[in-house]
């Protein structure tokens, strides 16, 4: 049984902007898909959620894999009035937010992996989407969506997919008991909420979501559409763009790409 309806979330939820009004949808083909369809009268702060998406996307246009009542599911879409340059600050302000979410909810220390994902140990709790449709030089509104796997199990004897077993984790197995959706939906958009009102105080977000970067201080390799780049990522642009020292010396920054982060002990 789901832990998500539309009475509960308006109830759980604290915030003044985001989440005012929720769509919420017992099976969607994409929260980013519903929020861009009602963009034409939607305030800013539209939150839609799903208990089930059909058609759920990453990057690169990869699918999600989400069982019914497994994972928290949602978009928001947002209106700033910001420059189309800084749209990558706004998902600045939801990876914090989940970050923070997770933490209160859970009590665990999650990471991010530049540009969008969501690591606990190393494995990939979650991802996040941004879409963006501009008015000449201005964000017209952002779609920021972020799918978080909460109670499911990777391994074999899952329903998982093989190819996530080593790759993918949830909170469940980090924390060994089922952790309540709702809670940590209402944590993160009202986490959400506080970072996204200081920048458009022009406060800087930039630096809070650096210091949570995993990515930063490692050897990564950047596959990008023609090349693979190779080096060590020393820094972020407060745009979000990532700084990487080449093998050769050289420092570029990405704005884009399949990142395969090396650890090292």
């Amino acid at each position: 049984m789901s832990d998500l309806s539309a009475a509960a979330i308006e109830a759980a939820l604290t915030t003044r902007r985001l989440g005012r009004p929720t769509l919420y949808f017992a099976r969607v083909g994409s929260t980013n898909d519903v929020a861009h369809a009602r963009a034409a009268d939607a305030p800013d702060g539209l939150l839609v959620v799903a208990d089930v998406q059909t058609a759920g996307r990453g990057r690169l246009a990869r699918a999600w894999w989400a069982p019914p009542a497994a994972c928290l599911l949602m978009s928001l879409l947002l209106r700033p009035m910001l420059p189309a340059h800084r749209s990558g600050q706004l998902t600045m302000c939801l990876g914090l937010a989940a970050i923070e979410g997770i933490a209160a909810v859970t009590g665990l220390r999650a990471a991010l992996k530049w540009p969008n994902d969501i690591l606990w140990q190393g494995r990939k709790l979650g991802g996040m989407l941004a879409e963006l449709r501009l008015h000449g030089e201005q964000i017209d509104y952002v779609v920021l969506g972020l799918g978080l796997n909460v109670n499911l199990t990777f391994g074999p004897g899952s329903p998982a997919p093989a190819e996530l077993w080593t790759t993918a984790t949830s909170l469940q197995m980090a924390v060994g008991r089922p952790i309540s959706r709702l809670a940590l939906l209402a944590a993160i958009v009202g986490r959400c909420e506080v970072w996204y009102d200081r920048l458009l105080r022009g406060e800087p977000v930039h630096a809070a979501w650096a210091a949570q970067l995993d990515t930063l201080g490692r050897p990564v390799t950047i596959r990008e559409a023609d090349r693979d780049l190779h080096g060590v990522a020393i820094a972020v642009t407060p745009e979000g763009g990532l700084i990487v020292r080449t093998d050769d010396g050289r420092e570029e920054i990405v704005w884009a790409g399949d990142v395969h982060t090396l650890r090292v002990s």
